[in-house]
């Protein structure tokens, strides 16, 4: 079961465990040093300042410093009086939440800036130490439409190989060191996002690693932050709902990427059809960088095989094992030369383990050596064998059961190209793929054909269902999909290649469907939802873990499948 937090009870946890008060002279002069000079409104600049720091007016605490940022409908210095009645030292916010603070009561600090969003984070920052303090974690970030997830998690695991205590904040955990911290948020505020790497202090952590979302960099809700490494994975076409474009979506990604945000990004040249963006983002970075080419890591990659001469890293001598793969990653202007191996299935995971080892690499080019060694390690051990919750993850293996979060047009083909490359690795020319999957409400909209398309051309079986609807007619949704879906198999089945096409929901009927459906030597992908634990239907949740109605559907149809916490199968 999901456990949703309060808003209060989940910026409790990314707290520290104490913090002492920041005199406000401090504070004033920090924002000064990040060109964020404040204007004292009210009360004194001399005494005892806030020790915390909150933008939501339902999770303030005694000490704190709320933040009033004007937002779409009201503005957040509106809740002025009420923090203070809960609390609250002060009030930071711009000229027009200031008239909100007029009648405060006396020795209320309000501090007034030109841009609250890019002033909250330095403030956070000082008040949870992290700007005057360098003891903190270094933060490597990643960012990127598909493989933040499973390069954070290649990250985390090779940095705790060299002997680093490492802190997590990503799509599926939060951690600092051996501490979990509970989470419902997508992608925290920057006032949480500072309180956690105070977390992460207090746990003495060595490296903390992030993935960073277009919205965290657009909403500027990594401000005040500055990464060691920062790496791109790729760009395909998703968030449009938000960002309108794709030129819009890359240059929010491409924020991460300055001088002032990171000091060295190592960038992903190439690998899919989008493969022109990487270029152009090593092209637009301020920062430094180092760049990597991969080769082909799927079937619609670049025909030749071939790597960029002209970048810095390279993956060579690709050769699949078992459900992995061995490759060598080279660094092209010495030659220096690292073997390595994944263990998770799909070209695209090759990519994913090559810019988490150069991420390392570029981070600490004193440590190439041992480095080296903890890379060198057959397929299926070290740490690019680490299983990542929802991302290609294997519940059966007659027939293959795979769950993954694709749930964008590249993501699809990533997945299903990944399932028919383990089949023509191991010979088998009989099996089918069967897709189950379906797309977002209140997300861009455009992606839903296309989805649909990418599906028929790719899969045998294909069976479209509920994701998330949120707001939206699901039987709507579907149809969108379907648009796509059917069109493609039309096209299909005139060059003489056949497709099924289901419509089935709820959810677990449709995966019910497709495992009656599947032969031993068959693979069902379940697509869209990877380690997510419920549904969401205008408001109301439902619980639905598509790991574990798989190995329930599994088990109903007397087929093997792999237990949840071990690989033995029943």
């Amino acid at each position: 079961m999901t456990t949703h937090l309060s808003p209060a009870d989940q910026d409790a946890a990314f707290r520290p465990k104490r913090t002492a008060a920041l005199p406000w002279d401090t504070l004033l002069r920090a924002l000064e040093s990040q060109g964020q000079g404040a204007l004292v409104a009210r009360g004194g600049s001399s005494g005892t300042g806030p020790s915390g720091i909150s933008m939501d007016s339902r999770t303030v605490r005694a000490g704190d410093l709320y933040v009033g940022v004007p937002g779409a409908r009201r503005h957040g210095a509106e809740f002025a009086a009420q923090v203070v009645e809960q609390g609250a030292v002060g009030v930071l916010t711009d000229e027009a939440g200031a008239a909100w603070c007029a009648d405060l009561p006396e020795g209320t600090v309000v501090l007034i800036v030109r841009d609250v969003r890019d002033a909250v984070g330095p403030a956070a920052g000082a008040i949870y130490r992290g700007v005057e303090d360098a003891a903190g974690p270094r933060l490597m970030g990643l960012t990127g439409t598909n493989g933040k997830t499973t390069t954070s998690c290649f990250l985390t695991a090779l940095l705790r190989e060299l002997g680093e205590r490492t802190g997590l904040i990503g799509t599926i955990e939060i951690r600092a060191g051996e501490r979990t911290v509970p989470s419902t948020l997508t992608t925290p505020e920057a006032t949480q996002l500072h309180a956690l790497m105070g977390l992460m202090r207090q746990e003495q952590v060595d490296t903390a690693v992030m993935e960073v979302s277009s919205h965290a960099v657009s909403y500027r809700r990594i401000s005040g932050l500055h990464y060691r490494v920062a790496g791109f994975t790729n760009l395909s076409q998703d968030h449009l709902d938000l960002h309108g474009s794709m030129e819009d979506y890359f240059q929010a990604k491409a924020g991460l990427f300055q001088a002032e945000r990171t000091d060295r990004a190592v960038i992903t040249l190439d690998g899919g059809p989008e493969a022109s963006w990487g270029r152009r983002m090593a092209q637009a970075a301020t920062c430094e960088v180092s760049t990597l080419s991969l080769g082909p890591v799927a079937e619609h990659d670049s025909a030749d095989g071939s790597v960029d001469p002209g970048a810095d890293w390279a993956v060579q001598e690709l050769m699949p094992e078992a459900l992995g793969h061995r490759f060598t990653l080279v660094h092209q202007p010495t030659g220096r030369r690292f073997p390595a191996s994944t263990g998770l299935p799909g070209r695209f995971n090759v990519a994913n383990a090559a810019l988490a080892a150069c991420m390392v690499l570029e981070g600490a080019p004193q440590d190439w050596d041992r480095i080296g060694q903890v890379l060198d390690v057959p397929v299926g051990r070290g740490p690019f064998a680490t299983a990542v919750p929802g991302r290609m993850e294997v519940v059966g293996h007659s027939p293959a059961a795979i769950v993954d979060f694709a749930h964008n047009p590249d993501g699809m083909v990533r997945a299903l190209d990944s399932v028919r490359e383990a089949r023509r690795a191991a010979g088998n020319t009989e099996g089918r793929t069967i897709i189950v999957f379906g797309a977002t409400g209140d997300r861009d909209a455009t992606k839903r054909p296309l989805m649909g398309q990418i599906a028929a051309e790719w899969a045998d079986v294909v069976i479209v269902t509920d994701d998330d609807p949120h707001s939206e007619d699901p039987g709507v949704i579907r149809a969108d999909v379907l648009e796509g879906v059917r069109a493609a198999a039309a096209r299909a089945g005139q060059d003489g290649r056949s497709v099924q096409v289901h419509e089935s929901a709820p959810r677990p009927t449709a995966i019910e469907l497709a495992v009656s459906l599947a032969t031993p030597q068959d693979t069902v992908l379940l697509a869209g939802r990877g380690h997510e634990t419920s549904q969401d239907f205008n408001g109301t949740r439902v619980e639905l873990d598509d790991r574990v109605a798989l190995r329930e559907a599994l088990h109903r149809h007397g087929h093997p499948f792999l237990t949840g916490s071990s690989s033995a199968e029943r």
